[in-house]
């Protein structure tokens, strides 16, 4: 069997890295002085170091990693001496469970991996870097300039930002005693903190051709924060890499993870995508309060005549509700808080998601893998078999789940699914366009239900509005009526909205609708019966009368909703 060495040999000869006389002479160097085939070839300047790393990562299959722009994370700093460190050329990068991943100029060095293992405790997980990187980082992280960066400046004006570990949240005001935490560690927790604070859903980091841009998305708008020096560009993004349990060594293809910390006593869980650009790799960190679910449907700002609609709904034994939106109109923690309530010890909850947005103790979540066939049907059909109570789908897609919902929905489960539609009464004629029977689609619903999220007026600065006569008289309005609007102040950030409330429309499927539903009627005729007979309310008619209390202006009435 071909040793290491001649493997090695072999690489760096068949891609004319090296010439059969150089390695002839290299080789002969190597049995005179004793010493590793690639130390020779680096001193004697026959390979170039980085396409030398490239061939032994090939021979190897242990990955390279540049380390140009990257600042060891100082919590790692104390697991891993800088004796240790300068005598083996390493540097830690991540501690991921009981794993520490290290960058190294020799992976081979059995001697350097078990000192490590010894005095970490930690398996270790070798990738290689240039050496020149790793002296560059240990004088980085374990003699750390005096000068004050520009992310040093930034960080030491803010305190109470997040601390992370991964798997394990921690408390944030834990920092404000962190002096020597490394410059990219804090401002990457200060972005959090920050956003946070701010009430942000999601984190976006963007890079663009000179620097890194942060924006927050805040009330359903995106708000320009901030911009970062390109050069640091690398190393934020990896240290958010490493938090989310992802390859940082993987710049080509999507990625998506997640992690969790603690703030303000609450548990809040970043779900992360990452996406290859021309500049870079963008980061979007959604953001999952955990504790706003707790609070139940009433804390979703839905108007009462709604909330006790949706209640006797869920109330029901079996049959299908259907909670339909555009995306970011908070489908999924509607449906989420119906779970909260609903979860009690002697019911069987079990969800199939894409992907699983938030972790609930007591109920079982399947996540969707398309990859290796496990989609929405098969995951759907599998969980039948698990004597399910209640089921939620994160989104119908097809007819194929469409039709496994329905049936289970028919055979004794309450079924929960999300559907991107306008209106509550195209739900149901999206589900009979898609092929389903309509007597099938008819007798498995229940309700089916529109929402949007509308932004709320500032308490701080709210005052009186006039409208144009021409907004009035389009909505059929009074003009005596007093509407509202945010005047702008530091509270809300000078935008005169702090906030947002759910708008819900709501169809209670009777057996006329039922009826009207075999017999193929349009989502219009649907939609004018359960107005004129039911005494159902549009999205639009909800948001007029939030705007007739004084707790929306009516620009956002004809911003959100359509004309009926």
């Amino acid at each position: 069997m071909a040793t290491f060495k001649d493997r090695l040999a072999e690489l760096l000869v068949q891609e004319k890295l090296l010439s059969k006389e150089k390695l002839e002479e290299a080789l002969d160097i190597q049995k005179k002085k004793n010493i590793p085939l690639r130390e020779v070839l680096l001193r004697e300047g026959f390979v170039d170091e980085g396409k030398l790393i490239s061939a032994l990562s090939r021979c190897l299959y242990i990955p390279t990693l540049s380390l140009s722009s990257y600042r060891i994370d100082q919590s790692l700093i104390e697991i891993v001496p800088e004796r240790i460190a300068s005598q083996y050329r390493l540097v830690p990068l991540s501690r991921i469970g009981d794993t520490l991943t290290v960058a190294m100029v020799d992976p081979l060095n059995i001697f350097a991996l078990d000192d490590l293992r010894l005095i970490t405790g930690y398996k270790i997980d070798p990738v290689i870097a240039l050496e020149k990187d790793i002296l560059q980082a240990i004088r980085n992280g374990y003699h750390k300039n005096e000068e004050v960066s520009f992310l040093e400046e930034k960080a030491a004006k803010e305190s109470g930002a997040a601390v992370f570990t991964e798997g394990v949240p921690l408390e944030l005001d834990t920092l404000r005693d962190e002096t020597a935490t490394a410059p990219i560690v804090k401002l990457v927790n200060l972005t959090i903190s920050e956003a946070l604070k701010r009430r942000a859903s999601d984190i976006h980091i963007e890079p663009q051709e000179s620097d890194l841009r942060i924006r927050f998305r805040i009330d359903g708008d995106l708000v320009d924060m901030f911009s970062i020096p390109k050069k640091n560009q690398s190393a934020i993004i990896a240290r958010l890499k490493i938090l989310s349990n992802l390859d940082i060594t993987e710049i080509r293809l999507p990625q998506d993870g997640r992690f969790r910390i603690s703030f303000s006593h609450k548990e809040v869980d970043f779900r992360v995508s990452a996406l290859p650009t021309g500049f870079g790799q963008k980061l979007v960190l959604r953001i999952l309060d955990k504790s706003a679910l707790s609070l139940g449907l009433g804390s979703l700002g839905f108007s009462s005549d709604a909330l006790a609609l949706f209640k006797e709904a869920i109330a029901k034994p079996y049959g299908m509700i259907l909670v339909t939106g555009p995306t970011g109109s908070g489908k999924s923690t509607t449906l989420y808080s119906v779970l909260n309530q609903l979860n009690t010890p002697e019911r069987n909850i079990v969800t199939v998601e894409d992907p699983v947005e938030y972790q609930i103790g007591g109920i079982t979540q399947l996540q969707v893998k398309s990859e290796i066939g496990l989609d929405f049907a098969s995951g759907l059909r599998s969980i039948l078999r698990q004597s399910p109570d209640v089921i939620l789908i994160g989104e119908i897609r097809d007819a194929e789940t469409a039709d496994i919902a329905i049936k289970a929905a028919l055979t004794g489960q309450l079924v929960m699914s999300t559907l991107h539609t306008n209106s509550a009464s195209q739900a149901i004629t999206r589900l009979v366009d898609m092929g389903l029977e309509p007597f099938l689609v008819a007798s498995s619903m229940i309700m089916s239900s529109a929402q949007r999220l509308i932004r709320r007026i500032c308490s701080h600065c709210k005052e009186p509005d006039k409208p144009e006569a021409a907004i009035l008289k389009s909505l059929n309005l009074s003009p005596d009526i007093q509407f509202y609007r945010g005047k702008g102040c530091k509270f809300c950030n000078n935008t005169g909205f702090f906030g947002r409330s759910g708008l819900l429309e709501i169809m209670m499927i009777d057996d006329i609708i039922r009826e009207m539903v075999v017999k193929g009627a349009t989502s219009d005729q649907v939609e004018e019966y359960a107005v004129s007979k039911l005494g159902m309310k549009t999205l639009r008619q909800d948001a007029l009368e939030k705007a007739r209390e004084g707790l929306i202006p009516l620009e956002e009435v004809l911003r959100i909703t359509v004309e009926q």
